[in-house]
């Protein structure tokens, strides 16, 4: 096989279908920087689980008239469950100076709160964090001393369901504009092949196979695929210089929010790479063996 003249086939491929040529790949940049942005938010998710998950706390808040033998049910309960890594109980006074501790930059909520206004309090560390339901069904809200059980996971299910929104979207946002690359592609593939439908005639002619014929146009979409994929990290990295970074600035110094650093883009490069050559590759192959027949 001639490799230089299938490289000159491609380059004369891609310069005759110019604007075509561009559009494929802005379209191939736009499906893959959301395909992309979606793997990020994915990791994010990840990152952010890693680093509440550990810290997270079950409060089992007990009501005003809760008796000893009630209290010590409950710490008897707490000691023989296997589900339970560690717990505090907390009196009015300890649970009062918790609150304070909690809202110190917050003096008009401290102001209007008293030691009478929060309940005596067991904290509860999980062994798995995520079943803090088991404690909710352990103690019954409203029964035999206890008021209510509140799990911070409550709070953190809906942040991440907010996450996997945000990562859903992108993902079909990514998908629609793949089917719009992919029929862009096989149309880019077909004119091309309809203007060079000569010189792959007199090469079929002269013994050359199929698959010699038909390599310079997967070629041109492989190449047309792996730009798109460039510019679409491309645009990630600068999306998280010029907008992620500055809008997430607070939450991430205080850390709130794990920071997306280079090394995450880097890692998904791959698969956003790979994504884009690969689809391009098939999706041009199969407009040759379905419709153009070289």
């Amino acid at each position: 096989m001639r490799l230089n003249f299938v490289f000159t086939e491609v380059a004369t491929g891609l310069r005759r279908n110019l604007t075509m040529t561009i559009a494929m790949i802005m379209t191939t940049a736009i499906s893959l920087a959301f395909f992309g942005a979606g793997l990020l938010v994915a990791n994010q998710i990840g990152d952010m689980k890693s680093l509440y998950l550990d810290k997270l706390e079950v409060s089992v808040y007990l009501q005003d008239t809760a008796t000893a033998a009630q209290r010590e049910s409950i710490t008897s309960q707490l000691d023989s469950s296997p589900e339970i890594a560690s717990y505090q109980y907390l009196d009015k006074a300890a649970a009062f100076a918790r609150f304070k501790k909690l809202f110190k930059g917050n003096p008009q909520l401290l102001d209007q709160a008293t030691q009478e206004d929060l309940p005596a309090t067991y904290l509860v560390k999980m062994k798995d964090p995520e079943r803090y339901t088991v404690l909710a069904q352990q103690f019954p809200n409203g029964k035999n001393g206890v008021d209510q059980v509140q799990g911070q996971s409550q709070v953190l299910d809906r942040i991440f369901s907010l996450f996997n929104g945000v990562r859903n979207a992108a993902i079909a946002l990514a998908l629609l504009q793949a089917l719009a690359a992919l029929l862009l592609i096989s149309n880019t593939i077909q004119v091309a092949a309809f203007n060079r439908r000569v010189e792959t005639g007199i090469m079929r002619l002269v013994g050359a196979s199929r698959w010699y014929t038909q390599l310079p146009f997967v070629l041109e979409a492989a190449l047309a695929g792996l730009a798109g994929a460039v510019l679409a990290l491309g645009g990630l990295v600068a999306a998280k210089f010029l907008f992620v970074d500055k809008t997430l600035a607070e939450p991430i110094r205080s850390g709130i929010v794990p920071p997306i650093d280079l090394g995450t883009i880097l890692a998904i490069s791959p698969y956003v790479a790979g994504v884009g050559v690969v689809l391009a590759s098939v999706a041009a192959y199969v407009t040759l063996r379905l419709y153009v027949r070289l």
